[in-house]
């Protein structure tokens, strides 16, 4: 299967942000991808930088904006996922991957399930934690075990999708740097970024997918003028091999052949599924362990 990931730059406007999308989407069809992937966020700026009560209006687009993606993947055939601000009802706002199928109908939703609160990253003013599980959503495609951002540093979350029966791990994503940090402070974040996400496609022996954003977009406060998003979009193999990835500062389309029966064979000679002590594993749903030894 062939998958395109769409790494772009917010424009000056949504209006401007959602005509280019479109215009990257179909372009990544005519190069022959059957299924598009879009970043975290997409439609806007990345508003999370403030804590500001007006960006809540951002979401009054939910429904316009499921329209319009749902059109383009019935009109280009494809299998495509979204990532969208969502006004579910009275105070309640989520973060939300909506994956539409190639005749547009919407075949499933997942509601980011970590959020960060972080310096110019505000998202706990703005998202309620997802309550859909770790459940995979089955296409045309394979099964896609999207989740989103912050999601991408747990384990547990990669696991359970995994377990879930999904082919492939999707993760749109809003990460970059301050042009405050160091050199060697970026280098080690985007190694730390890339090297845990490779890390589950390697414990679940699943091909993984990470699309970011790029390009700088400002805020002026004393910790910052800004984020730089660092782009570097990138596909992995069931074993961790990266297949491919993009450029840290270009708006590019990223493209990548992806054999998702391959896990199969590698979860025969990489048994980790089998060997799982689950009987041991209870503690894992504790939010710490005290412990305290007997001697």
């Amino acid at each position: 299967m062939k998958i395109a990931l769409i790494q772009q730059k917010y424009q000056d406007s949504i209006v401007q942000t959602l005509s280019n999308t479109k215009k990257m989407i179909k372009e990544s069809v005519q190069n022959g991808a059957e299924l598009v992937i879009l970043q975290e966020l997409h439609t806007t700026h990345y508003f999370a930088q403030s804590e500001d009560s007006a960006n809540f209006d951002l979401a009054d687009n939910f429904e316009y904006n499921k329209k319009f993606f749902s059109s383009i993947a019935k009109d280009n055939n494809i299998v495509l996922v979204t990532s969208l601000f969502e006004k579910r009802s009275s105070g309640i706002y989520h973060n939300t991957a909506v994956v539409f199928e190639c005749d547009g109908s919407e075949v499933g939703q997942y509601r980011k399930m970590h959020i960060p609160d972080d310096p110019h990253f505000y998202e706990k003013y703005y998202f309620t934690p997802g309550d859909n599980e770790f459940l995979p959503i089955k296409t045309s495609v394979g099964s896609l075990g999207v989740m989103i951002c912050w999601d991408q540093w747990f384990p547990e979350a990669a696991r359970l999708m995994s377990l879930a029966g999904a082919d492939i791990l999707i993760y749109p994503t809003a990460i970059g740097w301050f042009d405050s940090d160091s050199k060697s402070e970026q280098s080690r974040q985007l190694s730390s970024w890339i090297s845990v996400q490779r890390g589950h496609a390697v414990a679940n022996s699943i091909p993984l997918v990470a699309v970011n954003r790029v390009g700088f977009e400002p805020y002026s406060s004393k910790y910052s003028n800004g984020i730089r998003f660092w782009g570097n979009s990138f596909v992995c193999d069931d074993t961790g091999e990266i297949l491919a990835q993009g450029s840290k500062d270009s708006e590019q389309i990223l493209y990548c052949n992806i054999d998702l029966k391959q896990k199969d064979k590698t979860r025969v000679q990489w048994p980790f599924f089998r060997d799982r002590r689950v009987d041991y594993y209870n503690n894992l749903n504790k939010i710490s362990i005290d412990y305290i030894s007997k001697k």
